[in-house]
């Protein structure tokens, strides 16, 4: 009933969270925007700040599917601005490599324009410093080669680039690609496609013209306020006769602005321009404007019918697995309880080992250390998704993700010092000051070294992605000022508890452990503990590593909270099986071994790792490689402290429970 009941609850949220998540919670205040006449005629009134009417544009980093390095909009020889009117940067913005910045793209509310010229780019092949000018237009010609996408942000919402797909669906980009490439062959390589005009071989097309489409929704027309609710734009590649020309309709035979696959022999012009318009849209409200952009998210639909039917198979299997445990169990401690006062009865099965089962385990100070900094994590996970589903953390929040996964892993290092501790003296420890340091240091130390080592790289390939010194700082600071003492604290607390009191007495002399079979040794119950943890969470798995490699939106967390339950309790299920059926076998060394057991989930993770950057990435080049997997060895040390804490702390329960429940002499 209670599994039902968990079950029920946890739809109930993942339903919630889905329906829920176009309102913006808390504070995403919406702006008013109106005419310059409206705005004239609030400010004559005495009220300048009725509503806006310029329309500021912002750029962010760029990406690509086949590199995982992402630039600053600046790198590019885009045109700049020499305006600093920013958006600032949260912690988690800044780990991410987002890096918003001022363009020189304004608008006008209600003001249509045609083939506005932003800037002119010249390379000259007579330059004195020749080098440089052909540096700054190989490395937009790598960026077009390897694909690099501009992200571009208007009130907050992206601005898309919306294309047919296979089946005659429409997909829209948060992002659109700073041009195409067609190789000797004549092969054209992906936004090429979408126009007969990029079809020269050997040629680089720069999308130098943007077709930008802003809806509206009329809030009040009789004031004529209104709310942006989308922007949508064409990307096209023209060589502009002359200015304030543009010639971009796909039916009329204009030339593409191309450069050639060779070093600059002559001198290239590239004449940015645009052309904006604004068009009401009276059906969608400004608080479900996001849903275009994520409706459209490719395999949405796949994952609302494959995870609740993956979902479904788990409970099932998990509930047969509880059912067989607690039938059997429920047998074994009704037979040794009833003995016989006049005829001794010879103990047999995990009874028998009930003098060694609490004896404590080898590098218990390691092992301790790793439950402190797991149910650190555990807890930080859940938290977050809490926040998640309620809607704090959706998209349009940018960088709210990684913010709180940070600030609530720093705050529960009081969690992992009680626990490291608690557990090390329950262990029979005595060198308190070594747990203490390494619970603050080991873990925490481990990731922050890759991090480091991976951000090194980043410096040096003068990447958005890369930390700056400063906030590296901040970093450590919260890091020694904040959760270090927060874990002495909470080990002091840890220390001064009584140990876990065991239901039985250890015995002085280690029981000899008899030879075990095949399938009661360590390394096969371990291989296989893992197997159906990981059947539950691979589905989703795909799709977290697509918003992460793949720059795509993630926000069903709803389901991702649903999984992580039911993660919980295929951990828990399957180390107390194996645990049971090693108990069986006499062999009482379960406590390094039940950590292990859904610990090795992990490894799983990482081989699907593998297998996604094998087969579904297209990534180039020996540093995106480095990071990739430097990246994922992160992740998977944290996933596996996750999954081997849950499964110790079940195993932990159910030994304690059973030796509890049987008269031991």
């Amino acid at each position: 009933m209670t599994r039902i009941m968990l079950f029920l609850s946890a739809v109930s949220c993942c339903l919630l969270a889905s329906s829920v998540r176009a309102f913006y919670l808390p504070g995403l205040a919406p702006v008013s925007f109106c005419k310059p006449e409206v705005a004239k005629a609030h400010e004559d009134q005495g009220d300048p700040a009725f509503c806006k009417t310029d329309i500021h544009l912002f750029v962010n980093r760029l990406d690509s599917v086949e590199n995982v390095i992402p630039y600053e909009y600046d790198r590019f020889d885009f045109c700049q601005t020499e305006d600093e009117h920013s958006p600032s940067e949260n912690l988690g913005q800044v780990v991410f490599g987002e890096r918003i910045r001022s363009s020189p793209y304004t608008f006008t509310f209600g003001k249509n324009d045609e083939c506005v010229t932003v800037c002119k780019k010249t390379y000259s092949a007579k330059a004195e410093d020749k080098k440089a000018e052909t540096r700054r237009l190989n490395f937009l010609k790598r960026g077009i080669l390897l694909n690099y996408q501009q992200h571009w942000i208007v009130d907050n919402m992206p601005v898309t680039w919306c294309y047919e797909v296979q089946g005659g669906d429409k997909y829209c980009s948060p992002g659109f690609p700073i041009g195409c490439y067609v190789d000797k062959d004549s092969n054209r390589k992906d936004a090429c496609v979408i126009d007969a005009h990029y079809e020269k071989p050997e040629n680089y097309y720069v999308f130098n013209h943007v077709n930008i489409t802003i809806a509206y929704h009329p809030l009040d027309e009789v004031e004529g306020v209104n709310r942006l609710v989308s922007a949508k734009l064409e990307p096209f590649s023209i060589k502009h006769k002359k200015e304030g020309e543009c010639i971009y309709s796909t039916k009329a035979g204009y030339e593409a602005m191309s450069i050639k696959g060779s070093d600059l022999k002559e001198d290239v012009d590239i004449t940015y321009t645009y052309s904006v318009y604004f068009v009401p849209n009276k059906k969608v409200r400004w608080a479900s404007r996001w849903d275009y952009i994520l409706e459209s998210m490719p395999h949405t639909n796949i994952q609302w019918f494959s995870i609740m039917n993956s979902l479904v198979i788990v409970l099932f299997l998990s509930g047969m697995v509880a059912m067989i445990m607690l039938r059997t169990l429920h047998k074994d401690i009704s037979r040794y309880n009833q003995v016989d006062l006049e005829e001794a009865q010879e103990e047999f099965g995990w009874k028998l080992v009930h003098g060694d089962v609490f004896r404590p385990p080898r590098s218990g100070m390691l092992l301790s250390v790793f439950l402190g900094s797991g149910a650190q994590i555990v807890i930080m996970t859940f938290i977050t998704l809490v926040f998640a589903c309620l809607g704090f953390l959706s998209p349009a929040n940018r960088g709210s993700l990684m913010t709180c996964a940070l600030v609530l892993y720093v705050l529960l290092g009081f969690i992992a010092g009680f626990v490291s501790s608690r557990m090390y003296k329950t262990f029979g420890g005595e060198r308190w000051k070594s747990n203490v340091i390494s619970t603050s240091f080991l873990v925490p130390g481990t990731i922050f070294t890759v991090f480091f080592i991976l951000n090194l790289l980043l410096w040096y390939k003068h990447s958005s992605a890369a930390i700056p010194f400063t906030t590296l700082i901040a970093i450590l600071a919260l890091w020694f000022c904040v959760s270090t003492p927060l874990v002495f604290i909470g080990a002091y607390f840890g220390f001064k508890k009584r140990p876990i009191e065991f239901p039985v007495r250890t015995n002085q002399i280690p029981r000899q452990i008899p030879d075990q079979s095949f399938y009661t040794r360590p390394l096969p119950g371990i291989v296989m503990g893992g197997i159906l943890p990981f059947g539950c969470i691979f589905i989703q798995l795909f799709f977290i590593l697509n918003s992460i490699w793949s720059h795509q939106f993630y926000y069903m967390f709803g389901f991702l909270f649903l999984v992580a339950i039911i993660l919980v309790i295929t951990c828990s299920e399957a180390t107390i099986l194996l645990c049971y059926f090693h108990l069986c076998a006499e062999d009482y060394h379960w406590w390094w071994r039940s950590f292990m057991t859904s610990g090795f989930t992990a490894v799983y993770f990482f081989i699907y790792c593998i297998h996604y950057f094998a087969s579904k990435l297209m990534i180039q080049g020996l540093a995106s490689t480095i990071l990739y997997f430097g990246y994922t060895a992160i992740m998977v040390v944290l996933f596996f402290l996750f999954c081997g804490t849950m499964g110790f702390f079940a195993c932990f329960w159910f030994v304690t429970k059973i030796y509890s429940s049987v008269k031991v002499d």
